[in-house]
């Protein structure tokens, strides 16, 4: 009788077990999380990296097809390639490097530095790359003066559709900022 009930009790933690790993492992794939980035002077793209080592996320760098040289980021010019950009709000500077599995992922952290107080209109290209039914989308950027305010308010007008999250300005934050911030 002793043999019946050890080895009952034995099936019934290895169950278990198996259960709560199984579990464990479809909470994780439910959750898969990107950040998405695009930075112009490489600013933006140390914030995604340790953004992403946060919150265990894949990294994804949104690249413009014809790259930002100096001269096309002079924001005192006023013929210079963002300030162009910037001013046709039907502007969408193609990219490179689309992701195939955007559909795994539930939430999705979208950066970019601040230009002219919005984000840049290569944003708007990724946007419109993907369908982000069912998924939390979480700006966050970079600025050397700008509040994220109104970025955020032109992301929610231009895809109502999407649902998303706070963003946030992560000018000089720690990783136990950044962590209390991802915390759910």
């Amino acid at each position: 009788m002793k043999k019946v009930a050890l080895l009952t009790a034995a099936l019934l933690v290895m169950s278990l077990t198996a259960c709560s790993q199984s579990n464990k492992k479809e909470s994780k794939e439910m959750k898969k999380v990107l950040v998405a980035y695009f930075s112009a002077s490489g600013v933006t793209r140390g914030v995604a990296q340790t953004l992403a080592e946060v919150t265990g996320a894949d990294l994804h760098e949104i690249k413009p097809a014809q790259p930002y040289t100096d001269a096309d980021l002079d924001w005192r010019d006023k013929k210079s390639r963002s300030t162009l950009e910037m001013k046709d709000k039907s502007s969408r500077p193609a990219i490179t490097g689309k992701l195939k599995n955007m559909a795994d992922y539930k939430v999705v952290y979208v950066g970019f530095p601040i230009w002219w107080y919005t984000c840049p209109t290569i944003i708007n290209t990724f946007m419109e790359a993907y369908d982000f039914t069912g998924k939390t989308v979480i700006p966050f950027a970079t600025s050397g003066g700008s509040s994220i305010e109104k970025a955020c308010a032109d992301l929610k007008e231009a895809y109502p559709d999407i649902q998303w999250g706070e963003g946030r300005l992560l000018n000089e934050f720690t990783k136990e900022e950044l962590q209390s911030w991802v915390k759910p």
